[in-house]
């Protein structure tokens, strides 16, 4: 008997998904009816040129934004209607957020910034802070860098402390908004190579990149213009709807 091909589990579902802005001038829409599907430990790309909606879409996969219209599912429940305080508490156990900018804290020592994320996430007890940061260095390379501040570090250093922060909780998803924008080329691949390696271990990595060659490596993909999805590469078939030009 022919073996059945393997169907990946979703994780993040999106139903005709739009964002629209309501200002004096008018209405303007960022991003227009998606509806996709992201599944369980992919390495998923966002991809299109600036100005597509990528970072909004990412804010709202996050729980940063709310759509104007449609659903987003996470493990078949819906976010877009969690309160404030339940949308942060699933945010703070299930997701990591890695900037392109990094955004690290810069009287903090790299150690310091992850203790803070532990801080904040609540998700170990006290005694067990030091212990976890030296875990997540070390996971990223930078162990030995723990005491050194951000101003000490060089972009990809700063980068992979980043990193490390958004693993702090152990959450499932990791979600990059252009990890690899602000680096040299060399450096980009080392980090894209170090994204690969984190989710080799399940973890689900959802990235935004203006680069094909970066988003053609990820296994599953969609690319946006000017708010509507015009590509899809997917492990699920799942129903599309494709922008007309």
């Amino acid at each position: 008997m022919e073996d059945l091909p393997h169907v990946a589990e979703p994780l993040f579902q999106l139903e005709d998904v739009s964002k629209r802005l309501i200002s004096k001038a008018g209405e303007t829409v960022i991003l227009a009816q998606l509806s996709f599907t992201i599944p369980r430990g992919s390495f998923f790309a966002i991809s299109g040129p600036s100005g597509s909606g990528k970072s909004t879409l990412l804010n709202l996969l996050t729980g940063i934004d709310r759509p104007s219209s449609g659903r987003i599912l996470f493990e078949g429940k819906t976010l877009n209607t969690l309160s404030e305080n339940k949308l942060a508490a699933w945010r703070g156990r299930h997701v990591g957020i890695v900037f392109q900018f990094f955004q690290l804290l810069p009287t903090l020592t790299a150690e310091e910034n992850i203790l803070l994320a532990l801080e904040l996430g609540g998700s170990l007890p006290h005694r067990r802070w030091r212990q976890r940061a030296s875990e997540c260095l070390q996971q990223v390379g930078m162990v030995d860098y723990a005491r050194r501040l951000p101003s000490q570090l060089s972009g990809g250093q700063q980068q992979r402390v980043a990193i490390a922060r958004a693993l702090a909780n152990d959450p499932p998803v990791l979600v990059a908004d252009e990890p690899t924008g602000n680096l040299d080329s060399r450096t980009a691949l080392e980090i894209f190579t170090l994204f690969e390696q984190l989710n080799a271990t399940g973890k689900t990595i959802i990235y935004v990149t203006h680069d094909r060659d970066l988003a053609a490596r990820a296994s599953d993909r969609i690319e946006l213009l000017d708010g509507h999805l015009v590509h899809q590469h997917s492990a699920l078939k799942v129903p599309v709807k494709e922008h007309q030009a």
